[in-house]
C-alpha cells in the first residue's frame, strides 16, 4: 500500500472520531451552560425578606385577691342514726294473740302503747293458784299467832314465868310468817309473768321491721320486730386536728347546760330539693380513730320527726347529711372569686401584666361565690378567673374586663369563658 492511501485512510477515521465528539459534547454543553445560567439568575434574583413570629396573646378575664376577714367554718359528713334503737323480744313463752295495727314497718306509736299481746290465760291460772297459796299461808299464819296467844295466856295463869320458846309456838309463828312471805313471792312473780305477755313501746319512736305475727309461739328472746326513738337522732361527724382548733372543742367534750355545745347547720337533698335542719355538738369520743386519725363528734337534733324538722320534711334515719360548723375564731384571709380556683389547690397568676404563671394554694373554704385562700397568694395578686385551655407557665395572655361590651377583645374573651378547660 502506498503512503497516499495509508494517509488517507487516517483522515477518515480522524474525521469520525471528531463528528463523534461534537455528536456527544455539543448537547452536554448546551446542558451545563443552561444549568449555570438558572443558577447564576437565582444567585442575582433579590432575596425574601424573613418575619418574625407574632404570638397573639390570649385574651382573659382577670381579679384581684383581696384581704378579708373570715370567721373558719368546718364541713364534715355523717348519716342520721336513731340515737335509742331496740330490739323487741318477749321474756316469756307463749302464742301471740294481739298485733298493734301500728306494728309495721314506718308505723308510728306513743311510750306505753301495747304493741304485742301474748295469750294470758296460762299466766291468769297462775296468778290464781298464788293467791290460794297466799290466802291458805295467811290462814295458817292467823292460827298459828292464835295458839301461841293462848299458850302465853296458860303460862301466865300458871305462874311459869320459865316458859321455852317452843311452848310458846313462836318457831310455828315464825315458820307461818315465812310460808305467808313465800307465797306472796310467788304471787308476785305470777302477776310479774302475767305483766310480761304484754309488750309495750318504751318510748314515743317508729317501727323499722317487723319479724313476727298474730298465731305465732315464741319464746324468751325471740325477735318480734326492731324500734326507734324519735325523740333525738345523732349524726356522728369526723373532725380532724385543725377541725378541733378551729371550733375550740376538747377531746372527751360533753355538752352541758353552762358549756352547751355548737351549733350545727345540715342539709341534703330530699325530693329534689335542699333541706336544712338545726343540731348541736352534744359530747365528742375520747379518742382518735386509729384508722382514720379523725376524732368522732357526735350531732343531735331533738324531736326530728316534728319541731325539728325542716318545713315538714324530718330528719330521717339513713339519710347522708353535710354539716357546715360555725368557728369560735376570726383570722385575715385571702379571698378570690370561686372561678378563680382550678381544681383543688391551683389558680393562673397574671405576672408582668402579660405572663401567666400556674400557683399552688391552700384552700381553707369555699363556697358557690367565693374561695378563702389560707397560703400561696396575696393581696392585689392578679389571678384569671376565666377557663384557659391547656395552661402553661410563661403563656402570655392580654387581662380584659368582665365581657359586659360590643369590643371584639371582649368578646373573644367571653367565647374564651365558654370553653372548657
Amino acid at each position: 500500500m502506498s503512503n497516499a492511501q495509508i494517509s488517507k485512510k487516517q483522515g477518515s477515521k480522524t474525521e469520525l472520531w471528531i463528528k463523534r465528539t461534537l455528536g456527544f459534547g455539543v448537547p452536554l454543553l448546551i446542558v451545563a451552560g443552561t444549568f449555570g445560567g438558572v443558577v447564576a439568575t437565582n444567585a442575582m434574583a433579590p432575596q425574601p425578606e424573613e418575619k418574625e413570629e407574632v404570638i397573639e396573646a390570649l385574651p382573659v378575664v382577670i381579679a384581684e385577691a383581696e384581704t378579708v376577714s373570715v370567721t373558719l367554718k368546718v364541713t364534715s359528713q355523717g348519716e342520721v342514726r336513731a340515737r335509742s334503737e331496740v330490739t323487741l323480744s318477749p321474756e316469756v313463752s307463749g302464742r301471740i294473740s294481739y298485733v298493734s295495727p301500728s306494728f309495721l314497718a314506718g308505723g308510728h306509736f306513743d311510750q306505753g302503747d301495747v304493741l304485742v299481746r301474748l295469750d294470758p290465760q296460762d299466766f291468769q291460772l297462775r296468778v290464781v293458784q298464788a293467791q290460794a297459796s297466799v290466802a291458805q299461808a295467811e290462814t295458817s299464819l292467823s292460827r298459828e299467832q292464835s295458839e301461841a296467844r293462848n299458850a302465853k295466856i296458860e303460862a301466865d295463869e300458871l305462874g311459869i314465868s320459865d316458859v321455852s320458846d317452843l311452848a310458846l309456838r313462836e318457831p310455828q309463828v315464825a315458820e307461818a310468817k315465812a310460808r305467808l312471805e313465800s307465797a306472796k313471792a310467788a304471787l308476785r312473780e305470777a302477776e310479774l309473768q302475767l305483766a310480761k305477755t304484754v309488750i309495750r313501746a318504751p318510748f314515743d319512736g317508729r317501727v323499722i321491721n317487723k319479724s313476727v305475727d298474730r298465731g305465732a309461739y315464741v319464746g324468751p328472746g325471740t325477735n318480734l320486730g326492731s324500734i326507734f326513738s324519735t325523740d333525738v337522732v345523732e349524726i356522728p361527724i369526723a373532725l380532724t386536728d385543725r377541725d378541733l382548733d378551729v371550733l375550740n372543742l376538747p377531746i372527751g367534750f360533753t355538752s352541758t347546760r353552762d358549756n352547751p355545745g355548737t351549733i350545727v347547720d345540715l342539709s341534703a337533698i330530699v325530693a329534689g330539693e335542699v333541706r336544712h335542719w338545726t343540731g348541736e355538738i352534744k359530747r365528742t369520743a375520747s379518742g382518735f380513730d386509729p384508722a382514720t386519725r379523725v376524732l368522732y363528734a357526735y350531732v343531735e337534733v331533738a324531736d326530728p320527726f316534728g319541731a325539728g324538722a325542716d318545713n315538714g320534711v324530718p330528719l330521717a334515719t339513713g339519710l347522708f347529711v353535710s354539716a357546715e360548723i360555725e368557728g369560735s375564731t376570726s383570722q385575715t384571709a385571702i379571698s378570690i372569686p370561686r372561678t378563680a380556683l382550678r381544681g383543688t389547690d391551683t389558680v393562673y397568676l397574671v405576672e408582668g401584666g402579660d405572663t401567666m404563671r400556674l400557683q399552688k394554694v391552700e384552700v381553707e373554704s369555699s363556697n358557690r361565690s367565693r374561695a378563702i385562700i389560707s397560703a400561696g397568694l396575696s393581696a392585689g395578686d392578679v389571678i384569671i378567673t376565666s377557663p384557659v385551655r391547656s395552661p402553661a407557665d410563661g403563656m402570655v395572655v392580654r387581662p380584659v374586663d368582665a365581657p359586659t361590651s360590643s369590643d371584639p377583645s371582649l368578646i373573644a374573651a367571653a367565647d374564651n369563658i365558654k370553653h372548657e378547660e
